[in-house]
Parts: structure tokens; C-alpha cells; sequence
């Protein structure tokens, strides 16, 4: 179905949400269907940073890699209340979320800042899941590809070959997040295939890298989505929420 290479994930990210009593329900859920899967997808939890200690002992010895869902863009010093990469190394995450349309828009992110996450990442060893998307308007007036492509080309300045094995893609359509409303898994698939194009453009191995799609992925709409050729799998908001949900995402990437 994918490019050997092609990882296939299913990254939950829980957003400001979640408790003690959630990761005691939720994770071990997760933790159990995803081992019964026969030729599962790499399954990430990304929780607020607060439980990721209580995350990470739910799933000792287990396949299910987890992650933060944002870090700083400097190394270390005075700057209250952020996280430094080599931090969630130490603390034991294999994933970074970064460049979320949420971070942009409320944060005030630019894909300068994204560029300077993304290297900070990669140089304390960890994964960076790098987001990109397009507003509704941006869509409705054409130029959904071109903004997906300068978010791209700014995020991933400055990036090797050789480290891009260590990049993995989430397109969100912003318009599809928390919204109900999906990309047809056609849309999806065609944006997909412009992101994998624009990579191959900036000198990267735009065919051996994962592209996950995201935006009000559903069991119910999650089989067709992660049928097509270039969608290697998907980032999880509302549903990964509910162990059953997420669960169910899980087992339409393995079949």
C-alpha cells in the first residue's frame, strides 16, 4: 500500500486536555488493542506535558512511542514555563509535535520559529511531526497548495537529506480541525501528493517520508482516508480522546 520506507503512524495528540484518572482509563486501553494488532501503525501519545511521566510508565515495554506536543525554540535559559527539546529527550518522548495551526494562529508562530523548533528537535536527537495547512479562505481563494508549500519550504529550512529521516509531515487542513467537517479523502489525497512533490523540490526524500493527514479523523471516515497512496497514516485530536475511537483509527491504518 505505502513506499516500503513509509512509516505508517497514528499520533494522538490530546491537546490542553486530559487527568491522572484519563491516563489511567485511557492509555492501558490503547496500550492492549495496539499490541493485538497484526502489522500495526507506530502509535504516538502526545499528552500535555504534565502527565507524560504518567503516560510513559503506562507504556513501559510497550511499542507506543509518545511525545510533546510543543517545545521552545531556544536551548535552554530564562524563559518561564517553556520546555526545551533535549528536555523531552531526557524525559524520555521520541516525538514533537511543532508548527500546529493552533501554535500559529493563538501563538503567534511563524515558520521562523518553526524552522528554529524543528532544528532544536532534531539536534537533541528526537522526531519533529512538523503541521502545515491551510485556512478556509486560503482554500476557497485557490491557494491551498501554495501555502501548504511556503509552510513547508520555511519549516524545513535549513534541513538535510540525511536528517529528514527524522521528519515526519501532518497536513491539517485548519478548516477541518475540531470542526467535523474532513477533506474528501481525494482532497486529502491530492494535497498529500503536492506536499510529497514540494519536498522532493527542497532537495528531501519527499517519497520515503511519512505524511499523515489530520483534521476530524473518525472511525467512520478513517478507512477511506488512510486508503490512499500517500496518507501513511493520521494525527488524532477529538478522537483520541476516547479509547474506543482512537482504538478503532488505529486497527483502519493495520488493515
Amino acid at each position: 500500500m505505502t513506499d516500503g520506507m513509509r512509516r505508517q503512524i497514528v499520533a494522538a495528540n490530546w491537546k490542553m486536555n486530559g487527568s491522572s484518572e484519563l491516563v489511567q482509563q485511557l492509555v492501558p486501553a490503547v496500550r492492549e488493542a495496539v499490541s493485538a494488532l497484526d502489522n500495526g501503525p507506530q502509535v504516538v501519545i502526545m499528552p500535555p506535558s504534565l502527565y507524560l511521566g504518567e503516560v510513559k510508565a503506562q507504556l513501559a515495554d510497550s511499542s507506543i512511542s509518545i511525545g510533546v506536543q510543543n517545545v521552545a525554540q531556544w536551548q535552554s535559559g530564562a524563559y518561564t514555563g517553556e520546555i526545551a527539546a533535549a528536555m523531552a529527550a531526557d524525559a524520555g518522548c521520541q516525538y514533537v509535535l511543532v508548527g500546529h495551526s493552533e501554535r500559529r494562529e493563538l501563538f503567534g508562530e511563524t515558520d521562523e520559529v518553526v524552522a528554529a523548533k524543528v532544528s532544536r528537535i532534531l539536534a537533541s536527537g528526537l522526531q519533529a511531526m512538523v503541521c502545515v495547512g491551510e485556512t478556509l479562505e486560503e482554500r476557497d481563494s485557490g491557494d491551498a497548495e501554495a501555502v501548504v508549500c511556503r509552510q513547508l519550504e520555511g519549516a524545513l529550512a535549513g534541513v538535510s537529506a540525511d536528517e529528514a529521516v527524522n521528519i515526519v509531515i501532518a497536513y491539517e487542513p485548519v478548516w477541518a480541525i475540531g470542526t467535523g467537517k474532513t477533506a474528501t479523502a481525494e482532497d486529502a489525497q491530492a494535497m498529500h501528493q503536492a506536499i510529497r512533490d514540494k519536498l522532493v523540490g527542497l532537495g528531501l526524500p519527499g517519497n520515503a517520508m511519512s505524511v499523515l493527514y489530520g483534521g476530524s479523523v473518525k472511525p467512520d471516515n478513517a478507512a477511506a482516508l488512510f486508503m490512499k497512496p500517500d496518507i501513511d497514516g493520521g494525527l488524532i485530536g477529538g478522537a483520541s480522546l476516547k479509547a474506543e475511537d482512537f482504538i478503532a483509527i488505529c486497527q483502519a491504518v493495520s488493515s
